[in-house]
């Protein structure tokens, strides 16, 4: 990979594709966003646009908008990698889910693609909750979720972002599977009691049925898609299947991934929790 051809970051606007482009930038590294407003746009539902994007670029980060585990996925990420071999680019890194069916489907086209590529798997973002689906529900003081008691090691963004970028530029990497977690579990109740105490202020937690979360997610108008693909994570893949903490930051960056307490402290920093 050379310096001088860009890398694509399909889905370069989102949680980990705009930080990635930050640091690749910092390095002296040319991007090119992949999104529907970029030069040259990138747009999942529109393969026409999917050629034009890799002409000319070195090695590609991929997000699946809305999620990856979203039924259909396969096919677009299959039709993606033919496309991107047939453009001469090998490297892809590519963002998957931890627990999800459907992103191993993903993950097992990408291996058998002849590509060279790495994958970086995670679960629940910590950002979720102050740049994604739950800050709203922070802001009104009460997160109400059908999360009961299992355990999720949210994994930092930035933790993510460090890693694709090490895959992205430093040898090593290629064939790899990266299986990315913080380095404890939380429960969503006690997640929020740290968000509370960072903040500085009261938020509460409160156990609702999925059948209470879907009705009030589609009250407010949220895409019946994104709807489905929530009422899935949290009715089936929320199971206790990724009850457990990984070594994949640790493996990749040779430091211990971020705690959600400091998570917690670093956004409140920032406002975005202030009423």
């Amino acid at each position: 990979m050379t310096n001088e051809l860009p890398v694509l970051l399909v889905g370069g606007r989102g949680k980990t594709g705009h930080r990635v482009a930050t640091r690749l930038k910092s390095l002296g590294r040319a991007v090119r966003i992949g999104s529907r407003t970029g030069e040259p746009p990138f747009d999942w539902d529109d393969q026409s646009t999917w050629g034009p994007a890799l002409t000319g670029v070195s090695a590609a980060y991929v997000t699946y908008y809305p999620d990856i585990a979203i039924e259909g996925a396969a096919d677009a990420i299959r039709r993606f990698v033919d496309v991107a071999l047939e453009h001469g680019v090998r490297r892809l890194v590519l963002l998957s889910g931890r627990g999800e069916p459907e992103a191993r489907k993903s993950e097992e086209i990408l291996e058998a693609s002849g590509a060279d590529w790495t994958m970086v798997r995670c679960g629940w973002f910590a950002q979720n909750f102050s740049e994604g689906m739950f800050v709203d529900y922070v802001l009104a003081g009460e997160v109400a979720l059908p999360a009961g008691e299992v355990g999720e090691p949210f994994v930092d963004v930035d933790d993510i972002a460090d890693v694709v970028v090490a895959a992205l530029t430093e040898p090593g990497h290629v064939g790899q599977l990266y299986e990315l977690t913080g380095p404890r579990l939380l429960t969503f109740a006690e997640a929020v009691a740290e968000i509370a105490k960072a903040a500085g202020r009261q938020v509460e937690y409160r156990e609702v049925s999925t059948e209470e979360f879907v009705a009030g997610l589609s009250a407010v108008g949220v895409p019946k898609e994104i709807v489905e693909f929530l009422a899935f994570l949290f009715g089936e893949v929320l199971d206790g299947r990724n009850e457990h903490v990984t070594d994949g930051v640790q493996r990749v960056l040779g430091r211990p991934p971020k705690d959600f307490a400091d998570y917690a402290r670093d956004a409140a920093t920032t406002g975005v929790w202030n009423v």
